[in-house]
């Protein structure tokens, strides 16, 4: 039976792939210590061991998923990337390049001074910086060296092992480094700081402090109108300083469905929306509910809105909830590159930004109107879009110049993460082009990512053994080193230097890495989602110039 077993693995090599996904999937959340591998290392050790088979993928398989993953990470960094910045934009953008610089320049030399070759340079880099895109980008440009070919496979095969050596530090190190240690460096309380970040930008202590609702618990009542104060003048005068609004009125026979401008009569029965703590304390005082269940039986809607119109790009959530278009309008969420960002009044917000709104149907309509497209659930993704980009962007990246008989260029891999952020930006200018639905573009992600990881641990297995018993405990070493110091300066940078907040100071440092493990833990550490708030721009240009970078230390060790 295991005999079997192997021959069909070798003989459908494709199915060993699906084995090390599985395995890896399975494998990669389970925590140990508060740790966890990640699917993505898991899926590597799984490969190598099921490649110690014999079997080998050949083909193109590992190129294709490797470009659907690059044109997925652009794809859904480009609105953040081309977006406007808000205050701190150009602060954030120069703090992350000369953080990037550190994240190549230390590897490089740790590489140096450890007497690495090209192949396990590139991996050291890859692991210790936590970018498993490198691996990608730094095979091809190994492969456009013009070396011979059994040089280049001994190259790339070195690439997963260094990988996987220093990729657990590298996360793990990066989450302690940021949670816990970089607090103590700056000598700063990060959950203290947090609260009084939140404080500043008009939260409350012990919630979830939103303009559009600071209660996560909105209801509509009915009320009926007796003579007084609340009649003869316009509904936005009802309830100063209140989020509460009147959706509709019964008068008589007639439904009205109100808007600011709208006056109550003695006698109207009226739909009041708002947190039901103000409609308690404060409405019921005045007026008296009643049951209407046929003027309550109003549409409701909660519905994702990509935000586009520029105009309202940097707007703080205070000054959007003084618009008329947000009459009527419950916040409930923001995402920001996949990641959830804290609902304060001083919260910015970008193009490209995901809101989760709640209201009517009619404000619901306006509010997606003026500031941008309801990203309702569908199924389709335009594929003749994603292929189209893919291969446009594949041909301008193998365009090169030749610098001193090597080849220089994006390559196909460059490429297609180009064509990403390009096709990524112009979603959120004009968003009935290209749709790429969010659970699709996970899938575009993930699995071309882990397609990739498993295909070159499969493939590298023969070698990985042998090569880990050679480098292992001093790779790791210098990886530690090549992780630690560029995370240690960022910390020191961003607080001396660029003066960021604590409170997303730390949320910034792990932008700039791309690593969202350690923002969850800094998070956990601070009580708060605010540091949430500055990683969406550093993480958007972190990806790029990341991932670029496994290409540019191939060049450098080559030359060197």
């Amino acid at each position: 039976m295991a005999n079997w077993a192997v021959e069909t693995f070798r003989t459908h090599p494709e199915l060993a792939i699906f084995l090390a996904l599985a395995i890896g999937f399975w494998i990669g959340p389970k925590k140990i210590g508060g740790f966890n591998l990640g699917n993505v290392t898991a899926t590597l050790l799984a490969a190598v061991v099921i490649g110690q088979l014999g079997i080998e993928i050949p083909g193109p398989i590992k190129a294709t998923f490797f470009l659907l993953f690059l044109f997925a990470v652009g794809y859904g960094v480009g609105p953040q990337f081309f977006a406007g910045l808000g205050k701190n934009g150009l602060k954030q953008i120069v703090f992350s390049v000369i953080v990037l610089a550190a994240c190549l320049i230390v590897p490089y030399f740790c590489a140096r001074f450890a007497g690495l070759d090209i192949g396990y340079a590139a991996g050291f880099y890859a692991g210790s910086q936590t970018t498993s895109a490198a691996i990608g980008v730094a095979t091809d440009q190994i492969n456009r060296l013009g070396l011979s070919a059994e040089q280049a496979k001994a190259y790339a095969d070195a690439i997963p092992i260094a990988y996987a050596v220093t990729y657990i530090f590298g996360t793990i190190g990066s989450a302690i480094i940021l949670a816990e240690i970089g607090p103590r460096l700056i000598g700063v309380d990060l959950a203290k700081e947090c609260a009084d970040y939140e404080a500043e930008m008009g939260g409350m202590s012990g919630r979830d402090a939103g303009v559009f609702s600071a209660y996560r618990n909105i209801e509509a009542r009915a009320y009926q109108i007796s003579a007084g104060e609340l009649t003869g003048k316009p509904v936005r005068d009802l309830f100063p300083g209140l989020r509460v609004f009147v959706e509709r009125v019964r008068r008589g026979d007639q439904v009205i469905e109100a808007d600011a401008t709208t006056v109550l009569q003695p006698g109207d029965v009226v739909v009041i929306s708002g947190q039901r703590t103000l409609l308690v304390n404060n409405v019921e005082s005045v007026v008296t509910e009643v049951d209407d269940r046929g003027l309550l039986d109003m549409p409701v809607e909660q519905v994702d809105v990509l935000v586009r119109n520029k105009i309202y790009t940097g707007k703080t959530l205070r000054e959007l909830a003084d618009e008329p278009l947000t009459r009527g309008i419950y916040l409930r969420k923001i995402m920001r590159n996949l990641v959830e960002i804290p609902i304060l009044p001083g919260t910015e917000i970008l193009r490209g930004d995901i809101l989760t709104v709640q209201g009517s149907r009619k404000h619901v309509d306006a509010l997606v109107k003026a500031i941008g497209y309801a990203d309702r659930p569908v199924e389709a993704t335009d594929l003749k879009v994603v292929a189209a980009g893919i291969v446009v962007g594949g041909l301008v990246g193998a365009l090169s110049v030749t610098l001193g008989g090597i080849p220089i260029g994006l390559s196909t891999s460059g490429g297609a993460l180009l064509a990403g952020l390009l096709l990524g930006y112009f979603r959120a200018v004009r968003p009935t082009f290209g749709s790429i639905p969010g659970p699709a573009l996970w899938l575009l992600n993930t699995l071309g990512l882990n397609v990739f990881i498993a295909v070159v641990g499969i493939n590298a297995a023969p070698g990985f053994v042998a090569g880990l018993q050679q480098v292992g405990i001093s790779l790791f070493l210098w990886g530690a080193l090549a992780t630690s110091l560029p995370m240690i300066f960022a910390v020191l940078l961003g607080h001396y230097v660029f003066k960021f907040h604590p409170a997303i100071l730390f949320g910034v440092c792990a932008g700039v890495r791309t690593t969202t493990a350690a923002l969850g833990m800094i998070q956990e550490k601070a009580r708060s989602k605010v540091p949430a708030l500055g990683y969406g721009m550093p993480y958007a240009i972190g990806q790029m110039f990341l991932t670029i970078f496994g290409m540019i230390i191939v060049l450098m060790m080559n030359a060197s």
